[in-house]
């Protein structure tokens, strides 16, 4: 990894953490340079420690890093949680007025700002903030300009005097620290590309939006409601009704009338809403109406920690609804992907007439990342299936749901004239008709059952197998799902540093599975090691019940926060070492 530049800014709740992180990403990522956003904090409105973490760089960044550069505490506890992270060349700016500082590591500058001498607090309670930032970015070596443009586009819509006392405020502190404090020793980089800075949530829309959604409803679910955020600020414009709904049943139900009504539909929740949608997922499958529901995983059960990250849905996705019945199931691995996979799977959905799920997290949900606008593909092909939607003028000729060889039966839009069917949750014959009567109808039954699970062939072939990254001939191949792509990068490169070669199989895809294809491609690791942020290992232990593989060892953590690299490279020598399970301690910035 090439050298990067992280920022931690810490309080309460309510003290302001996430402006400055606003306006430092903003600077970031006009100065040409990827950037990485996570923003670890508690479940309440007032107080609670939050802990915003920064990271760029020139080149990629896939995720927050394991130390500092430079700490922004805004009160003692963030100051005496997070000053350890700080590295040999790092710094830490704080209100010397309230704040005293621990004993930081060799190399590590102190730099207390004089807060009340420097500006009036009774009239800016959030001067400290301010301050700091305005210090900081004098010791990366940006110059001030950039700073004052992204403070005035911040408090635009406010009265012009709050812009100007707040860029008054910024220039003290960019004054004190160029006479008082000593520069990093290599100024923050800029570059001449250009890159969009997107949640995951923003991108799961965007894509759904790119991807031909025209109906999109939901509950508040965090960490999901973002979605719904973006919707509602742009579905108009974007031709796209949009709906708040009173609970996730109803969510669901309107989500499967919209589609079978002929538009491209979905929803989003997290995984007590999506514990309320799982029988009308089977309504889906068993009429064939085609839908996307997106699962933004937090830590369970129950309630559970709800702004925390957790990969524990899983199984509850493999096992939504009952009876057996052919779906998709997808976890994105990065916020870039969470754009590009929302037109992947609808076309699948739609080609295949069963119901998709999209398995991401509050990691990627609430996170923020560069993306290179090029990738971000607003007019993606969109294959619709085998969806009639003109009139044939012969009315009884229509079986919706015709035996096919590949499972799918032409799909007509109600109202199309000569194409009359009915829908039911019930099983049913080609026309729609129920079959309850299993003396004089099994035959049919069968028939049916095995028409919609021939689906599963065709949907498999569509979708490509996962492959190994990085050397064939590793020391350690290290499998991954969904949202640890990145980190896991940046694992095997410092594990590389020290020694230890590593490759990577990463599942984007989790239904269909290809299980013969992922064994393959395993059969001759040398150690293999499955990394989750879960409890009980729940890939690993589908992986084994579809293909009874067993990896070597296996690095779980569950604490609420997303691994760091250092995690799974401590925890991959632990296991050269001997220790077959490790679960990863507590994490660093723990709130």
């Amino acid at each position: 990894m090439s050298q990067t530049f992280s920022i931690g800014i810490g309080g309460a709740a309510g003290q302001g953490v996430a402006t400055p992180g606003d306006i430092l990403a903003k600077i970031f990522s006009r100065r040409g340079l990827h950037l990485n956003a996570y923003n670890a904090y508690q479940s309440i409105i007032r107080g609670g420690h939050t802990f915003l973490t920064i990271r760029a760089g020139v080149d990629p960044v896939t995720n927050m890093g394991d130390t500092l550069e430079l700490l922004i505490p805004l009160n003692q506890d963030t100051m005496d949680r997070h000053l350890r992270l700080l590295r040999a060349g790092g710094a830490c700016i704080y209100n010397a007025d309230s704040i005293k500082p621990g004993e930081p590591a060799d190399g590590v500058q102190l730099c207390p700002l004089p807060v009340s001498t420097l500006a009036d607090i009774t009239k800016n309670k959030v001067a400290q903030n301010t301050l700091a930032m305005g210090a900081g970015l004098s010791m990366m070596g940006i110059g001030f300009n950039s700073l004052e443009s992204v403070i005035r586009e911040q408090f635009g819509k406010k009265v012009a005097t709050v812009a100007d006392e707040n860029i008054a405020v910024a220039r003290a502190g960019y004054d004190y620290a160029t006479q008082n404090f000593k520069p990093f020793a290599n100024p923050v980089p800029m570059t001449d590309t250009k890159y969009a800075v997107l949640s995951g949530n923003a991108a799961l829309a965007m894509g759904g939006a790119a991807a031909g959604v025209k109906f999109y409803c939901a509950y508040p679910m965090s960490p999901s409601t973002g979605v719904l955020h973006w919707f509602a600020s742009n579905g108009r414009k974007a031709g796209i009704m949009v709906r708040q709904v009173e609970d996730e049943i109803g969510v669901v139900n309107m989500v499967i009338g919209a589609a079978q009504a002929g538009v491209r539909a979905m929803c989003a929740t997290s995984g007590g809403g999506f514990a309320l949608m799982s029988e009308a997922l089977g309504l889906s499958a068993m009429a064939e109406i085609p839908i996307v529901v997106i699962d933004c995983m937090r830590a369970g059960p129950s309630t559970g920690v709800p702004t925390k990250t957790e990969q524990g849905d899983l199984w509850q996705m493999l096992g939504a609804a009952f009876g057996d019945y052919p779906r998709v199931i997808a976890a994105p691995l990065d916020i870039g992907d969470c754009f590009t996979l929302m037109a992947e799977i609808w076309n699948i959905v739609d080609k295949f007439q069963v119901p998709g799920l999209v398995l991401a997290d509050l990691l990627l949900a609430e996170g923020r990342l560069s993306v290179d606008p090029k990738v971000l593909d607003f007019k993606p092909p969109i294959d619709r299936g085998e969806m009639i939607t003109e009139a044939n003028g012969d009315h009884g000729a229509y079986n919706r749901y015709l035996i096919t060889e590949s499972g799918v039966s032409p799909r007509a839009i109600p109202g199309v004239p000569g194409y009359t069917h009915v829908v039911s949750s019930d099983e049913h014959d080609e026309n729609g008709v129920l079959i309850s009567d299993m003396y004089t109808n099994a035959g049919k039954r069968r028939a049916m059952m095995e028409k919609r699970m021939r689906k599963e062939q065709g949907i498999a072939n569509a979708v490509p197998p996962p492959r190994l990254q990085g050397p064939k001939d590793a020391d350690v191949t290290l499998i991954g799902w969904g949202s640890t792509q990145g980190v896991i990068e940046e694992a095997r490169t410092q594990l590389a540093e020290q020694g230890i070669t590593a490759n990577q199989l990463q599942i984007r895809w989790l239904v269909p599975l290809h299980g013969e294809a992922i064994v393959d491609q395993l059969r001759n690791a040398k150690r293999t090691i499955i990394v989750e942020n879960n409890f009980s290992g729940q890939f690993a232990r589908y992986l084994r019940s579809e293909t009874s593989f067993v990896p070597d060892g296996h690095i779980r953590k569950y604490d609420g926060e997303p691994f760091m690299p250092h995690h799974i490279v401590e925890a991959v020598r632990e296991q050269l070492a001997g220790d077959t399970t490790v679960s990863v301690p507590t994490h660093e910035i723990m709130v």
